[in-house]
């Protein structure tokens, strides 16, 4: 009895998480087309930096407001390396890559960050995907793969600057998610982000002082409000859902919901440039969602909370 009664807690839990983690994907996805639409205008040094001093200036008041305890000298070296990843190196890396590269070309190279982040899963949250798992991890980044190839996405051959940056943001972006959402489950997913934030504001202040980015302050009120966009969406309250997904269902099998981030940023170029959704793109959608509804039904053995 007690082993069905923890079997359906979990399912529960793991349902959450794909949920929270699905949310997240959904304002994550508006990150890159918004990006460059901000780099029209204003310094990708600006953009990438500066967005996370806004979200470390609002993540210390929420702290100070909630008045949380200080995280322990362990979770502030785990908190070191998430910061590393999903505050300076996607963001910087990424923005970057950003002036060159469209943003549905960034976004479907990004479609390997789900299987780098089971990866990561591995390696920073104790979790053992199963065989099954990884099968469907790999069908699901190869389908992405593939619908990038039939969109005509690797038209241009050779690797590009914006690729081998894009690849950079995957592994910083795959090593913040896992090591955030094992620290989640004790710490809490709002908290990790905003700790990471915080401890990040020194550097980031210095950082922006010695680069000095230029500042356009005629820059365009969409510029602006895209890079608003990314300082508060982007960085912080995406992961609030994202990092509380990953802790609940898993960062492995939360990550896998990510495939679907591909078609949201699609969606969102869509939406700013006025381009249009064909029944392909659609089609490919639906059998990623496929791919990952399968994937949540393999087993991934979880390393206990401390």
């Amino acid at each position: 009895m007690t082993s069905l009664t923890n079997s359906h807690s979990q399912s529960k839990d793991e349902t959450r998480g794909l949920l929270l983690g699905f949310v997240g994907v959904l304002i994550f996805g508006l990150t890159l087309p918004l990006t460059r639409i901000a780099v029209r205008d204003l310094d990708p040094l600006l953009v990438s930096l500066g967005r996370a001093v806004l979200a470390g200036l609002v993540s210390g008041a929420l702290l100070w407001w909630t008045a949380r305890p200080l995280p322990t000298r362990e979770q502030f070296g785990k908190l070191a390396i998430v910061a590393a990843g999903v505050v300076f190196g996607f963001p910087v890396l990424s923005t970057l890559a950003m002036r060159t590269a469209p943003a549905g070309h960034g976004a479907i190279v990004l479609a390997l960050l789900p299987l780098a982040t089971a990866v990561a899963s591995v390696l920073f949250a104790g979790e053992r995907p199963s065989v099954g798992f990884w099968l469907c991890s790999v069908a699901g980044s190869a389908a992405v793969l593939v619908f990038a190839a039939v969109e005509g996405a690797f038209s241009n051959a050779g690797l590009g600057v914006a690729d081998l940056l894009l690849a950079g943001a995957i592994v910083a972006a795959a090593i913040g998610y896992a090591q955030g959402g094992a620290l989640s489950r004790s710490l809490g997913g709002w908290q990790v982000i905003c700790w990471a934030l915080v401890l990040s504001l020194p550097v980031l202040a210095v950082l922006l002082l010695v680069l000095s980015p230029h500042v356009n302050l005629a820059a365009s009120w969409p510029s602006w409000a895209s890079f608003l966009y990314v300082a508060f969406g982007s960085q912080l309250i995406g992961f609030f859902f994202w990092n509380k997904g990953l802790a609940l269902g898993g960062v492995a099998k939360v990550g896998q919901v990510q495939l679907l981030q591909c078609f949201v940023s699609l969606a969102g170029a869509a939406l700013f440039t006025g381009e249009t959704i064909s029944l392909r793109e659609i089609s490919f959608a639906l059998l990623v969602v496929a791919i990952v509804a399968a994937g949540r039904k393999m087993q991934v053995s979880r390393a206990a909370t401390k």
